[in-house]
């Protein structure tokens, strides 16, 4: 055997060295860099899922929240605050035995009535206009809530807004929502169904709120008075006749809730800008509701300024703020069909019967009960009374 076949058998009978590593082929490289990526795009994908989800419960929470607040805040103003003076007459006593004996001589029970018992009486009563009132804000802001989820389009729970001060005690509620997912008909359903929702919530509670309510002398009016759109002028007048000289009508708790429910939505079908009105003309008009919208704008600055009218300065400013033109839907092309013109163009015409330039009427009356309710130690002057 020569040298040459000796080293080539010497060599055939090594192993490999194990320290050393084979070669990787491309495709198992192609591989692993294929399953670092899907890796990789899984692991963000549920990061950003749950930042997502995270996003959401934080959201449901402070919608919860506002909620209660706004139940709370129009309950006190429905019940003209009294819940509140009634607690700090449980902490001050003496205050307590002059506030309970006003309360036994102007609302007198049949049974004896402790300040704890006056407390939930007044809760109730407050409860008749805040309940209602809540039902048809949820009723309007479901409305678009539920078309925005039936076309996909990313959308908020109902953003209720408390303002625990007279006459009202909340400025409504919003829905926040995405932009950019939504074409002309989307668009549209989604602003017609809030005010149609409302409406019909807001029209039984005002009918029987009008059925239980009244007229009364007018020297015991409220503070605030209501401005009467022809929609309620016409209601009361077939319930109660028209009005008598030396009269005007008290509105109860739920009557009010059904002015409230009809001032949001005459406000709200404002045809200007992001306004539920905006939505829904320039969805019928396209880019000519841009003009329709600072006509309106500026008829209203004159007609404050000629006649001194400012109910709506805020929320003009509001609107100059936010902008008065609407912005364009995903997909301005897609036709509406008659039946949604004349949905359209009936709401809109909601304005005719449902608005009035004055809302609310700043008066000098007394309460309607004519109670004189003792003052706190932090007050100069008491509640007006007759």
């Amino acid at each position: 055997m020569t040298d040459g076949e000796q080293e080539d058998h010497s060599g055939a009978g090594e192993q490999p060295d194990p320290s050393v590593a084979a070669p990787i082929s491309d495709e198992v490289t192609i591989e692993a860099q294929m399953a670092i990526s899907e890796l990789e795009l899984a692991t963000g994908y549920r990061l950003e899922e749950e930042a997502h989800r995270r996003r959401r419960r934080k959201s449901v929470r402070v919608c919860f929240i506002l909620f209660a607040l706004t139940f709370l805040s129009t309950t006190i103003v429905g019940a003209d605050f009294l819940p509140l003076r009634i607690l700090y007459g449980l902490y001050d006593s003496q205050y307590g035995v002059n506030l309970k004996a006003a309360l036994d001589q102007f609302i007198p029970s049949a049974i004896p009535m402790t300040l704890v018992d006056r407390f939930w009486q007044s809760v109730a009563r407050g409860c008749t206009y805040s309940v209602p009132l809540m039902v048809i804000l949820f009723a309007h802001e479901m409305g678009h809530y539920l078309q925005a989820v039936r076309y996909r389009i990313p959308a908020s729970l109902p953003y209720f807004i408390p303002l625990p001060l007279p006459p009202m005690g909340t400025m409504g509620a919003v829905i926040l929502q995405g932009e950019g997912g939504a074409d002309r008909r989307k668009m549209f359903d989604v602003a017609v169904s809030g005010p149609i929702a409302g409406l019909v919530v807001t029209i039984p509670v005002l009918l029987y709120g009008i059925h239980t309510s009244g007229y009364i002398p007018t020297t015991m009016t409220r503070v605030f008075e209501f401005g009467q759109p022809l929609v309620l002028q016409w209601l009361i007048e077939s319930v109660h006749g028209e009005p008598v000289p030396g009269l005007t009508f008290h509105w109860n708790g739920y009557a009010t809730a059904g002015w409230v429910g009809v001032f949001i939505t005459a406000m709200n079908l404002l045809p200007i800008g992001q306004l539920d009105g905006g939505h829904i003309l320039y969805t019928l008009i396209r880019r000519p509701a841009h003009y329709v919208a600072w006509g309106l704008i500026l008829t209203a600055v004159g007609i404050m300024i000629h006649r001194g009218l400012y109910s709506y300065l805020l929320l003009l400013v509001l609107l100059m703020v936010t902008g008065p033109r609407h912005p364009p839907t995903a997909d301005d092309s897609v036709p509406l069909g008659i039946t949604r013109h004349i949905v359209g163009w009936l709401t809109l015409s909601f304005l005719l019967v449902g608005f009035t330039l004055q809302p609310i009427v700043i008066s000098d009356g007394t309460e309607p009960t004519g109670i004189k309710l003792p003052p706190t130690e932090h007050e100069s002057v008491p509640l007006p009374a007759e």
